[in-house]
């Protein structure tokens, strides 16, 4: 027989809501930003001690598989107990990880910090989104939700690098984990703000739970899985090609970072005004026209000589992909199955770490074998393929609205 399973209700709505969304965010924030200054500082002190690139590329693959190989368990607790259990776990794996590499230097203790900060990053996002889709009273509110639950990578990128840059030049790799420590110990100080769910415990069933696998019968799923992938890939496409494209024209990597910077800010403020808009916004038909516009820029990317160009293109692609992630976010939790969306954002995630882990290597092939420019034109034509599956019915949700 096996375990009770367990169906939340959603949230109730308050007037704090706005408070406990500001909490949610705050708490990945720090989840995040621990993850992203610890990617930063481990291959650098591995690189100090004279570790070759192959112990930098195993280490790096810590932090993207082991989210994806604990993305399911991750999922199943959420949907079972809610959000704190899971983001008292995710901190103190995050917790446990800087802690590693400030109290040893050791290479095994660098790759124990990317395997717990990782987990630990993967469990809170799912239990964040699973959360804050669960807080909305509307499929409009969700999409707005989920566009402010987006900032947090965005702001995580900013402030963990960079605490974990200047704390190296000044003070060491020591300071650097153990300030890293500090933020998801924060978060689980911040965890109080969220209101918790009521959970009601079903009777003890006889057949065990389905797998998570199952939803992959869903075409609609399926369809936004492969979305959510083409918009992963696509920034990581655009990011491989960017500098090799600036570096044979000459740029300075001043110049090459600007570019990069455009991409981010035009990221982050569309994701603000989202919110503002999202009562009047179709979600089909914002993910067909962001795949869409997405694939043109890629296509002419290499055409762009300048680099104001490129810093105009690399905003109008950070406009696209950052508008669609809200909506494909929002559509996971309406095509999921009642009461297990943990589940369902869990097989999305898991299938954004595994591409994270594998593609780096199918670029530097195909780059290598085809060239940069071509590579951004095949990520157009997949573009392409994607937006049609977008404009299908059933790319959105089950009742498309």
């Amino acid at each position: 027989m096996s375990e009770p399973q367990v169906r939340a209700t959603p949230i109730p709505a308050a007037e704090s809501q706005a408070m406990a969304l500001l909490a949610l965010v705050s708490c990945q924030v720090g989840l995040h930003a621990c993850t992203q200054g610890a990617r930063l500082a481990a291959p650098l002190q591995a690189l100090q001690q004279g570790q070759g690139a192959f112990t930098v590329g195993v280490l790096l693959a810590f932090f993207a598989l082991v989210p994806a190989v604990f993305a399911i368990p991750a999922g199943r607790m959420a949907d079972r107990f809610g959000f704190h259990r899971p983001v008292r776990v995710a901190a103190t794996l995050s917790l446990m990880g800087a802690l590693c590499s400030a109290l040893s230097s050791h290479v095994l203790a660098l790759c124990a910090t990317g395997a717990l900060c990782g987990a630990g990053s993967g469990f809170g996002m799912i239990a964040v989104q699973r959360t804050a889709s669960r807080m909305a009273r509307s499929a409009a509110e969700r999409i707005s939700i989920f566009s402010r639950v987006a900032l947090a990578p965005s702001v995580a990128n900013l402030v963990g690098p960079m605490l974990a840059g200047v704390l190296i030049d000044h003070y060491g790799f020591r300071a650097a984990f153990s300030a890293l420590a500090l933020l998801p110990a924060a978060t689980l100080l911040i965890a109080g703000g969220v209101p918790r769910e009521l959970i009601a415990r079903a009777a003890p069933v006889a057949t065990a739970p389905p797998p998570a696998w199952q939803m992959l019968r869903s075409p609609g799923f399926r369809r936004l899985l492969f979305i959510n992938w083409l918009v992963s890939t696509s920034w990581d496409v655009f990011g491989f090609a960017l500098p090799i494209l600036g570096h044979a024209r000459g740029f300075s990597a001043a110049s090459i970072g600007g570019v990069l910077a455009a991409y981010a800010v035009a990221s982050m403020a569309v994701r603000l005004l989202i919110p503002l808009v999202a009562e009047r916004l179709s979600r089909r038909l914002m993910m067909v026209g962001a795949l869409g516009l997405a694939g043109v820029v890629l296509l002419v990317f290499p055409f762009l000589g300048a680099v104001w160009a490129m810093g105009l293109g690399a905003s109008v692609l950070g406009l696209a992909l950052g508008a669609v992630q809200p909506a494909i976010l929002a559509s996971v939790h309406e095509v999921a199955p009642p009461g297990r969306q943990g589940e369902a954002l869990a097989l999305r995630a898991m299938s954004v770490h595994l591409s994270m882990a594998t593609m780096p290597l199918v670029f530097g092939a195909a780059g290598a074998a085809l060239g940069a420019s071509t590579l951004l034109g095949l990520m157009a034509g997949a573009l392409a393929l994607g937006t049609w599956q977008a404009s299908r019915k059933g790319s959105e949700s089950h009742a498309d609205h």
